[in-house]
């Protein structure tokens, strides 16, 4: 069986029909192939979402926004989601409106703590996330404050610069006047250094000149001096000569043995006599010591007498 031309056209047209409406659908983010739940969650503000929006769990689509309705008595909004069957959610899970920094907006889901488990079209709790204009809005006072302190100051310190201004000019005044000093006392040293300089020459012109007519002299005294070092030193190696020539004479004189000392170098009877010497003084000074009256009495006394005493003083001792 053959089927006609318009046949063919009009199955033609139905399936692509069909394909665009399952293609628009699959691009709406709209999958007829898995299965998803229904779930709802009440916003009092939206902020601009639309339909197939998507809606993420930790990062990962699992499903769309697939209508908005608004309901006028309790002005909220209700925003009906479908997302994947294999998600589970719970009593503490929350439907959390985000969006990012292009203006996008999607649903965040926090599944938390699953005591109860939710069925399809229940609805989750909604909360919105803080933006870019909330994180600035809580941050915009302490900044102002700051800024608010920072201009007091730089209004004080214009305030005091205003003050000082004529003190500023007086300033700025003797550093105008600084650099025609400054050029006045380096010429005067140039003019100086200039000086000095010709003084030095001229001076070592003339210590050049009077070395010049020194130096025959500085040549003779050199050799004055070495004359008179030479002169020296002969005269006194002579002196040396002669001192070592008597010495050496006087040395034969006391080996010879002819004369008085060199008796008492090598003669013991000198010695011997002064021994004999000291020893009878120091019997004598003992016996005075013992018997002053011998030599004290008047007149002294005689041998005998003296000798009777002392033959007594034994006796007695006795």
């Amino acid at each position: 069986m053959k089927l006609s031309k318009e046949v063919r056209v009009g199955l033609f047209m139905v399936v692509s029909l069909v394909l665009l409406y399952l293609g628009f659908n699959y691009l709406k983010g709209i999958d007829f192939f898995s299965s998803r739940s229904k779930y709802y969650a009440v916003f009092d503000n939206v902020d601009q979402l639309m339909p197939s929006n998507p809606v993420y769990l930790s990062g990962v689509s699992v499903g769309r926004v697939s209508e908005l309705q608004i309901l006028q008595s309790k002005r909220k909004v209700v925003v009906e989601m479908e997302i994947d069957s294999y998600v589970k959610l719970g009593d503490s899970s929350v439907a959390i409106l985000n969006g990012d920094f292009l203006g996008n907006k999607f649903i965040q889901l926090n599944v938390g703590r699953i005591t109860r488990e939710l069925k399809p079209k229940d609805t989750l709790k909604s909360d919105v996330a803080k933006g870019i204009t909330d994180f600035l809005a809580e941050n915009a006072a302490p900044v102002t404050d700051n800024l608010q302190s920072t201009l007091r100051k730089l209004n004080t310190i214009l305030d005091n610069l205003s003050r000082n201004s004529a003190k500023l000019d007086s300033v700025f005044d003797g550093f105008k006047r600084t650099p025609g000093l400054l050029n006045t006392t380096i010429i005067n040293a140039n003019y100086k250094i200039d000086t000095l300089s010709l003084t030095i020459r001229q001076l070592s012109g003339s210590l050049r000149n009077t070395l010049q007519e020194l130096r025959p002299s500085l040549s003779n005294l050199k050799t004055i001096t070495d004359s008179l070092k030479s002169v020296q030193v002969s005269r006194t190696l002579k002196n040396i000569d002669g001192t070592l020539a008597k010495v050496n004479e006087s040395l034969s004189r006391f080996s010879k043995g002819d004369n008085t000392m060199s008796k008492l170098m090598t003669e013991d009877t000198l010695y011997v006599n002064l021994n004999k010497l000291l020893v009878s003084l120091d019997s004598l000074a003992n016996h005075l010591n013992e018997n002053p009256r011998h030599f004290l009495a008047p007149l002294g006394k005689s041998r005998k007498k003296i000798q009777r005493e002392l033959e007594k003083q034994k006796e007695s001792s006795k």
